[in-house]
């Protein structure tokens, strides 16, 4: 019985469907968009989809760059609110890249809503906000969500992306 409806056998997800998508993904690489069109006051999704060409919100693989190398590979039901959470979320939960890199340049122990109450945190966080504000992003659809999340480890690996992702459960 297939997985999520996935038409495919693992061999031929290995073999041609996920470099299908890398090759995807590498061509959006080469027309990215600014993080920062994602943090406009009163634009949501749904506008977002409209400016790009889609309909609606989607589910698929993005990929933050600094300038033209990539730095993180993310995965979503609803890839442009998440590119959205991570450059406006206000928390550790909407944004946790922003926490991961906030923490790395200032290091604060506790709980992650506690360390988040830290107003010297509080600006470390803000200063890492406005990095991925400056960072470039590209994204494709992939609605499958077995390919999409076998997808999300094969794209990290390929594009080197090891110094913010990490596939460690909580």
């Amino acid at each position: 019985m297939p997985v999520d409806q996935c038409r495919h056998t693992f061999d031929e997800l290995a073999s041609t469907v996920l470099p299908g998508y890398l090759q995807q993904l590498r061509a959006a690489i080469e027309t990215p968009h600014k993080a920062a069109e994602f943090a406009k006051v009163g634009i949501g999704a749904v506008a977002i989809a409209k400016q790009i060409g889609h309909a609606t919100d989607f589910s698929g693989c993005y990929v933050l760059l600094e300038k033209s190398t990539p730095i993180y590979v993310g995965i979503s039901r609803s890839v442009l609110s998440r590119i959205r959470q991570h450059v406006t979320g206000k928390s550790h939960f909407d944004a946790s890249l922003v926490y991961a890199v906030a923490q790395r340049r200032r290091p604060t122990k506790g709980k992650r809503s506690e360390v988040m109450n830290d107003a010297i945190f509080g600006g470390e966080f803000e200063k890492a906000q406005q990095y991925l504000r400056g960072l470039n992003v590209a994204f494709i659809e992939v609605s499958n969500p077995l390919e999409l999340y076998v997808f999300e480890a094969y794209a990290a690996m390929a594009l080197d992306t090891g110094e913010w992702n990490t596939f460690r459960t909580h």
